[in-house]
């Protein structure tokens, strides 16, 4: 009896069991103004701390952080392997030159400088210790246009790495007389496939070194990180060309090897190999990589360093990274005795008697993790 008296609510009209409401007003769809208005503050220190990175035709590549009132900003490494080629959008709307400072593959982070006088806000640290699962997290996407909010959504761990990779499959039959590996296969929007790499093409030199056998393409793989560039020769209808590929973490490659993930927004080129990361849910894309990820006191707490998945990315906590690059920063400032300090020469006119750079106010204390 019971399934007839399902049956015949199942039939029953809409209104004998539930009163019409009235339809939400336009501010309750978007979480309600008292929401946003609550946040108004939160968006604004999250777009101070936010520097954007583009290329020469203003086009972005990728976020970074502002960390110091002369210029400095870090940013994610693998996703800016040639800093020479990027340009830095100031507050004023400016495009200046950067200039590398240090280059870290183990925090996948790079410090550089802007090439001109550039007044920034600082980013203001904290412990990332005191978060809590489902704890409120905001960044900025879209070099600072648009601001993010979601939680914590995992506990601090470790992510193993797994080398890099180009994407490709390779036997070497049938191309013993002419030498070579030939690739039989590629992985969909992959660092081989991006770099115009194509299936038959027979690779014949990696970095300069000739190849003959595909277990050595693996040996050369395992000792390179993703976000490299490695020099590929290879063949195509009988014709030798050159090509540099920038390689992407092997674990990325082989879960998106039909590019699924790139249709939602893209994920990063290395998304592993990390001491420690916060995981949350909040909705970036590869190229907010870099950003600030904030607390809901305005406060830096990490970097978003990897976007995952469709629904997963990584920052590096602030202990994990924090003092070693204030470190830089003030051996930037003062080099070694015997040692000049790199000067770059600016890519505009700067005017005669500019003033020299600001000296840093104080700036808080945080302990590297053991």
């Amino acid at each position: 009896m019971a399934w007839a008296w399902a049956a015949s609510l199942a039939l029953m009209p809409l209104s004998t069991y539930a009163e019409p409401r009235a339809p939400l007003p336009p501010e309750s769809r978007t979480n309600g103004k008292e929401s946003s208005d609550s946040l108004a503050s939160l968006r604004g220190d999250a777009s101070a701390a936010t520097a954007r990175i583009v290329d020469a035709a203003g086009k972005s590549i990728i976020t970074g952080t502002w960390l110091g009132k002369e210029g400095y900003v870090v940013t994610k490494a693998s996703e800016l392997p040639r800093m020479e080629k990027a340009r830095l959008r100031t507050p004023d709307g400016k495009l200046v030159g950067l200039r590398e400072v240090r280059r870290e593959a183990a925090f996948d982070l790079v410090l550089a400088q802007v090439i001109d006088t550039c007044e920034v806000k600082a980013a203001e640290p904290a412990p990332s210790r005191a978060l809590t699962f489902g704890q409120w997290l905001a960044a900025p996407a879209q070099g600072g246009k648009q601001f993010c909010i979601g939680v914590l959504s995992a506990q601090r761990r470790e992510i193993k790495g797994w080398g890099a990779a180009m994407g490709v499959r390779m036997d070497d039959k049938g191309v013993a007389k002419l030498g070579g590996v030939r690739i039989t296969g590629i992985a969909e929007d992959g660092p081989a496939a991006m770099a115009g790499l194509q299936e038959n093409d027979v690779l014949l030199a990696l970095a300069g070194e000739r190849i003959a056998k595909y277990q050595r393409v693996h040996e050369i793989m395992s000792n390179r990180q993703p976000g490299e560039e490695i020099e590929v020769s290879y063949r195509r209808d009988g014709k030798e060309t050159k090509v540099n590929v920038r390689l992407a973490s092997r674990t990325k490659v082989l879960a998106n090897w039909e590019g699924e993930d790139f249709a939602n927004g893209g994920v990063s080129i290395r998304t592993d190999n990390f001491s420690q990361v916060l995981q949350h849910d909040l909705p970036l894309g590869p190229q907010d990589m870099g950003g600030p990820l904030l607390n809901l006191e305005g406060q830096v707490v990490g970097i978003n360093i990897a976007r995952v998945d469709r629904v997963t990315t990584f920052a590096l906590p602030t202990e994990v990274f924090w003092p070693t690059v204030q470190r830089w920063i003030e051996a930037d400032r003062h080099p070694p005795k015997g040692v000049a300090p790199i000067v770059a020469k600016p890519t505009g006119s700067t005017p005669a008697g500019a003033p020299a750079p600001a000296t840093p106010g104080p700036r808080a204390v945080l302990h590297p993790e053991r």
